[in-house]
């Protein structure tokens, strides 16, 4: 490790992140605006919200894969220090898969079905240095059975139609940390899977940060997932985050309606069959109500929330919530 990741306490720190998608008619859409988060070393980051709300595009941003009617038009990603938005194309091909690993909502996005397991791990092996085949070959199962993978000298000569849906994630995962990366994306990891699955997937990305000492960024609209294994919170809501902090704090005094609204949809009260849900539907990204987004659907908004954009205000030093009534009435 250099002298300047020693230093650097957040492996990623994006500010000011703004991206803009062309529409018709001169529609502008901005999904992403003016993000400001960090991940810190050895940490488990939770993006959170609803359908929509930016996250999946905020991933994109940050491995410079966005599709080519957005672009990024203003903010800094910087990742170990230094801002990946000014990389050649070039370069963020030799950071992505090598110090930047990401895992996809769904395996058989990621894994060619036309190919054995084995091939597309030695695939990975191949793409950012010269390694001797055997060398691979062993790496394969080293990083299988570093993925709980039993039997993994047998995985490697079978297709992915051959494994269960566990197992083509902890196949993705396993391609994701071939070379060792200093940030995971995990982008709805356990959405296609059944509960016990899930939680076996939630393990596993906690025992790879335990062992290897990646940092985490994973994407959910499940705040179950976040209390499994995040240890900080970013909540986003119509492209913007509304509230960050460690998760205790969150989960014991959320500083935002949104974020309590969306903790109490995860779980049913007791003596009551029905899920809570939000009231109303997010808002259009092209043509967002004036004030405060969130306005429309919260149940504390004023004639203040919906005409004027709302502050950011300090929780703690490492909670804050944007709202004008921030912590009030959430207990």
């Amino acid at each position: 490790m250099s002298s300047q990741e020693k230093l650097e306490p957040f492996v990623l720190d994006v500010a000011g992140l703004t991206v803009e998608i062309a529409g018709r008619e001169g529609r502008v859409v901005r999904p992403a605006r003016d993000l400001t988060f960090r991940v810190g070393r050895g940490r488990v980051v939770g993006v959170i919200g609803e359908s929509g709300c930016g996250k999946s595009m905020t991933a994109l941003s940050v491995m410079r894969l966005l599709p080519a009617s957005a672009k990024v038009t203003g903010g800094t990603v910087l990742f170990n220090g230094e801002d990946l938005l000014t990389k050649s194309p070039r370069a963020m091909r030799a950071i992505r898969g090598k110090s930047i690993g990401m895992v996809l909502q769904d395996p058989s996005v990621s894994l060619d079905p036309l190919f054995t397991i084995g091939d597309q791990i030695d695939e990975a092996l191949c793409m950012h240095g010269r390694m001797p085949a055997a060398r691979r070959r062993a790496r394969a199962i080293e990083l299988l059975e570093a993925v709980g993978i039993p039997a993994p000298q047998d995985r490697l000569t079978q297709y992915p139609h051959e494994l269960s849906g566990g197992m083509l994630q902890r196949v993705v995962a396993a391609i994701a940390i071939a070379w060792n990366p200093a940030l995971l994306i995990a982008d709805e990891p356990t959405t296609a899977l059944d509960p016990t699955i899930q939680v076996q997937v939630l393990d596993l990305l906690g025992h790879l940060r335990d062992t290897l000492g990646v940092s985490i960024m994973i994407i959910t609209h499940d705040f179950g997932v976040a209390a499994h294994i995040c240890d900080d919170i970013m909540v986003m809501y119509a492209g913007e985050v509304v509230e960050t902090g460690p998760v205790r704090q969150i989960f014991d005094n959320p500083g935002h309606p949104y974020t309590r609204a969306l903790m109490e949809s995860s779980t049913v009260p007791k003596g009551k069959g029905r899920l809570p849900t939000i009231e109303g539907q997010p808002p259009d990204l092209g043509d967002l109500p004036p004030g405060c987004a969130f306005a429309p659907r919260c149940p504390l908004a004023n004639e203040q929330c919906h005409h004027a954009a709302p502050p950011r205000i300090q929780l703690s030093d490492i909670h804050q919530a944007t709202c004008w009534y921030a912590g009030e009435g959430m207990t």
